[in-house]
């Protein structure tokens, strides 16, 4: 059995991700679907709004069998998230990759990725740097001024760390067409942005419309960044060293400890440190590392994939994962085992996911779901 490849965040799964795997089934249409999903927290700083165990579940209505990318992975900027999924895909052995791009133009990403592979583009983008632009400006800019082609879309610069994480591999890799805009926080029709979802939920605004009905049935006692503020203040106050987080650099722990009793909430603080330098998602990540004591050193020991995790899976996945485990050469786990350093983060930050609830979900004890 030949499998194809989906890397996910469903935060939460929409229309849009419906329409991808439609898609994605049209192009394979005998092939197992595989996503490489993050869990509780997400690129972008972001919690998710329902926990991984709700997402896996929800997911296996439509595809086959989901891993899990792990927090130290899926939380990090774009360069590690994309990496690290497509080390998964390819310890996996799929033998095809989708996702969905602005540009719908894998040829072109590649080029653009050839470009990041020269001395010049380097240079290009340490110069930008120079000037007091942050990375993902730098970038684009350099690849404009080496490809003539501006590279400033969240999906299309994912896309190039796909490919590039690909591009050694026998994974044929397509894109389809984004039909809406992904930083969007206007609801539009029938497929609309993760994003404006989340901010209508955070609105009171109805969402019915915009995602399956077996997501909107599970869209209740739903988690917002803003829940932990209290818990990232209380952090920030009573730690006399924030530098071993990661993401904390150059000194920005001073403005962090100013700014922190000023803020009435998290997006405001997150603002009051933002800089010319410090993207909103990059000070976002920061927190969050912060928030679940994610530290430079556990980074270190984390880079170099150990396990495969996997959270759920039917009887066409459970079938895949048969023909596929003797053939890998890293552990793959149906349960939680000790020995694994990203595994026990991953248990840490998944208690302080559910810290308000009453019901704590322990990674120790959550059993694979089966479909």
């Amino acid at each position: 059995m030949k499998a194809v490849g989906i890397i996910c965040e469903y935060n939460p799964m929409h229309n849009g991700h419906l329409y991808h795997i439609k898609k994605v089934k049209e192009l394979y249409p005998d092939y197992a679907i595989i996503l490489v999903m993050s869990g509780n927290f997400t690129q972008r700083g972001d919690v998710s709004l329902i926990d991984k165990w709700k997402k896996c579940d929800v997911a296996l209505n439509y595809v086959d069998l989901v891993v899990e990318l792990p927090f130290v992975y899926a939380t990090q900027a774009a360069d590690i998230f994309t990496k690290m999924s497509c080390e998964i895909l390819k310890s996996l052995n799929v033998s095809a990759f989708v996702f969905g791009s602005e540009s719908n133009d894998v040829e072109m990403l590649k080029q653009m990725v050839l470009i990041q592979q020269s001395a010049d583009y380097q240079v290009k983008v340490r110069d930008y740097l120079d000037k007091g632009f942050n990375y993902p400006t730098s970038m684009s800019l350099a690849l404009k001024d080496l490809g003539g082609t501006l590279m400033n879309k969240s999906n299309d610069l994912l896309g190039l760390g796909y490919v590039r994480g690909l591009q050694n591999s026998n994974i044929e890799v397509k894109t389809i067409k984004r039909t809406n805009d992904y930083n969007s926080l206007i609801l539009t029709e029938k497929i609309t942005s993760a994003r404006s979802i989340r901010q209508a939920l955070r609105e009171g605004v109805d969402i019915k419309d915009y995602v399956p009905s077996i997501v909107y049935g599970n869209l209740k006692n739903i988690h917002f960044n803003d829940d932990y503020f209290d818990y990232l203040r209380y952090k920030i106050i009573t730690d006399d060293d924030l530098s071993k987080y990661l993401g904390v650099d150059e000194g920005i722990e001073g403005k962090i400890k100013g700014e922190v009793l000023k803020a009435n909430n998290l997006d405001d603080l997150i603002k009051r440190v933002k800089s010319k330098r410090y993207t909103y998602a990059k000070i976002s990540r920061m927190f969050l590392h912060i928030l679940c004591g994610f530290t430079k050193e556990e980074a270190k020991k984390t880079r170099s994939l150990e396990y495969i995790r996997v959270l759920g899976f039917n009887d066409k996945g459970q079938k895949y994962l048969k023909e596929v485990r003797d053939k890998c050469d890293i552990p793959i786990l149906v349960k939680y085992e000790k020995g694994y350093l990203a595994l026990d983060i991953e248990r840490r930050v998944s208690l302080v996911y559910h810290i308000k609830e009453d019901d704590v979900i322990d990674e120790y004890k959550h059993k694979v779901i089966i479909h």
